[in-house]
């Protein structure tokens, strides 16, 4: 069933292995990499992530590995090696096509992302548990499987389970799926498959809302206001608070907790989150208006270039044409020479020269193929366009005409450097006092009006609510005291209750916890905003210095290619 490396010596695929299949393919198929090479390990793949067809059959591979970098793969061969565990191949989301045949297989698993998948060969393998294929119902493209080979063939229930649980099959066990085998498969197996739809389609459910929940989470982590949207942060501040379990059962204080303090201090909360997102609104349209300027600004500034280039196309058009029809007429005038018949040329018979021998077959084919649009020039006229002083001119006015355009479009980039620096200091000004109104609303600084609900709110419900806490304490104590005391408290209350420092010293505690746990959520919205803010800025400014870099490259790179065009025309032949 799989191969054996006693008697090989094994490989791992390396670049000179590589090298050889490209070799040796190239370009009919590099992706038959290492067929019969006696590869035990796969390696070396990275360089190849746009490779889409793998073929690694009759090899000992033992571990599928090394192959999240082909992403774009369509169509893998791993038949005929020595695997045991399907893995290695989350990022193969593009995979159509994947063959394990005759393998050490015992369980099909760990193929979730593989959504493409049409066609799956894993036969004669080690797979014995028919209900391990249900989990191929997740492959909403599978339209071929080959199971045979497997003990699970020999289930008698197999065919109909197969084509009843796999209901979009085509093709099984290289024969196709017949009508009467669906009828009957349905006949037999229809109340499971109904009751595992079911099932399906509850758990689908559930996916769907925990990844709705997700986006919406993310969504409000963007606006810096995750879970505030509730009573996440009053739950949090006593979830670590062990002296606020204890003081729970002081008489009056569950009252004091759960109805008045909470009430108040989640609907801060929620007053918090819905500006916030509010906010994240306005934040996000300010850099929206930011890049609309940038791109009106960067398009403008591009219809300038090209309309100085296409000036510059347009004046040199004709110049251009005069010396490709130079170049070509240089070679007519060597023809002429050769033949002796320049003062016939307009009625030599041209497909006579080559059977003369006075032509290369170079030569014969390039007069060939120009011949007709040099008839209507007259050796006069080939002679005139030649003139050293003519072409001397030319060139210097093509020259000129370069440094010229060299210039423009220099300065024009300038220009729109300038403006894009300036649109960026604008931007980062922006930005610094969207942030920074944000954090003093947060902060309650400087509320955008008196009925805004902050941070420091927060605290002053903390606080009152710890100054009755303090005020149940006392009076708590007092009656401890005096024996007045009509509930039964937990021992570890009672021991809060010795005398007035311990008690009191055990509610600035709670407090104290609880205080910190408010400064901490705000001092995440700071930090989150501070870090919104220099990225969002900073990305601006460097996008401008890319933008700057690949346009003055390309611009040095056009300019280079005409002055190259300049100097090729130079170097042609002096004409006689």
């Amino acid at each position: 069933m799989s191969q054996s490396h006693n008697s090989v010596e094994p490989n791992v695929i390396d670049d000179e292995m590589i090298q050889k299949a490209i070799e040796e393919q190239y370009p009919e198929d590099i992706g038959q990499l290492a067929k019969k090479e006696d590869i035990l390990q796969i390696d070396n793949l990275w360089q190849f992530e746009n490779l889409t067809k793998l073929q690694l059959d009759n090899n000992i591979i033992e571990k599928i590995e090394a192959l999240e970098c082909l992403v774009h793969l369509v169509w893998l061969d791993l038949s005929f090696n020595n695997i045991e565990v399907i893995e290695g191949l989350d990022t193969l989301v593009k995979l159509q096509d994947l063959s394990l045949y005759n393998n050490r297989i015992s369980k099909i698993e760990h193929m979730d992302t593989l959504q493409e998948l049409q066609i799956f060969s894993i036969g004669k393998n080690n797979l014995t548990t028919l209900e391990d294929v249900i989990y191929l119902r997740r492959f909403k493209n599978l339209r071929t499987l080959n199971l045979t080979g497997n003990p699970l063939c020999d289930d008698e229930r197999y065919m109909l389970f197969v084509v009843a649980y796999l209901s979009n099959l085509m093709y099984l066990d290289f024969k196709l799926v017949s009508d009467s085998t669906r009828e009957a498969a349905v006949l037999e197996y229809q109340d499971r498959i109904d009751l595992l739809e079911g099932e399906e389609a509850q758990v689908l459910a559930e996916l769907e809302e925990k990844q709705a929940k997700q986006q919406e989470l993310e969504y409000h982590k963007t606006a810096f206001v995750e879970y505030l949207n509730g009573s996440f942060l009053f739950d949090n501040m006593y979830e670590d608070d062990t002296e606020a379990a204890k003081l729970a059962s002081l008489p009056g204080q569950n009252t004091l907790t759960s109805v008045t303090y909470r009430e108040e201090f989640v609907s801060v909360c929620e007053n918090l989150f819905n500006f916030g997102l509010k906010e994240y609104e306005k934040r996000e349209a300010e850099v929206s208006e930011f890049y609309e300027c940038r791109n009106e600004a960067l398009t403008a500034n591009q219809q300038e270039s090209r309309k100085l280039i296409l000036d510059f196309e347009n004046r040199n058009k004709t110049s251009g044409a005069e010396w490709w029809m130079r170049k070509r007429f240089h070679r007519l005038q060597r023809i002429a020479r050769i033949v002796s018949v320049a003062a016939s040329l307009s009625t030599v018979d041209y497909p006579v020269w080559k059977s003369r021998g006075f032509l290369n077959h170079h030569i014969f084919i390039a007069a060939n193929q120009q011949w007709e649009l040099f008839l209507t020039y007259t050796l006069d006229e080939i002679h005139n366009a030649g003139s050293s002083d003519i072409a001397e001119s030319k060139r210097a006015e093509y020259k000129a005409d370069i440094h010229q355009l060299s210039e423009a479009l220099m300065t024009l980039e300038i220009l729109i450097a300038d403006q894009m620096e300036e649109l960026a200091n604008d931007f980062k000004g922006n930005m610094a006092v969207v942030a920074s109104t944000f954090i003093e609303n947060i902060k309650g600084i400087y509320p955008f009006d008196t009925s805004f609900r902050t941070m420091n709110q927060c605290r002053d419900l903390e606080n009152r609510h710890h100054e009755k806490l303090l005020e149940i304490c006392i009076t708590t104590l007092e009656k401890s005291v005096k024996n007045e005391l009509e509930e039964d408290l937990p021992d570890e209350v009672r021991m809060l209750l010795v005398d007035k420092n311990t008690i009191v010293n055990a509610a600035n505690v709670s407090h104290g916890v609880r205080l910190r746990k408010i400064d901490m959520r705000e001092s995440d919205i700071f930090t989150n905003t501070y870090r919104w803010q220099a990225s969002v800025t900073e990305k601006a400014f460097q996008n401008e210095v890319d933008r700057n870099r690949e346009h003055v490259k390309e611009i040095l790179q056009y300019i280079d290619s005409l002055q190259e065009e300049l100097h090729n025309m130079e170097t042609l032949e002096p004409m006689e």
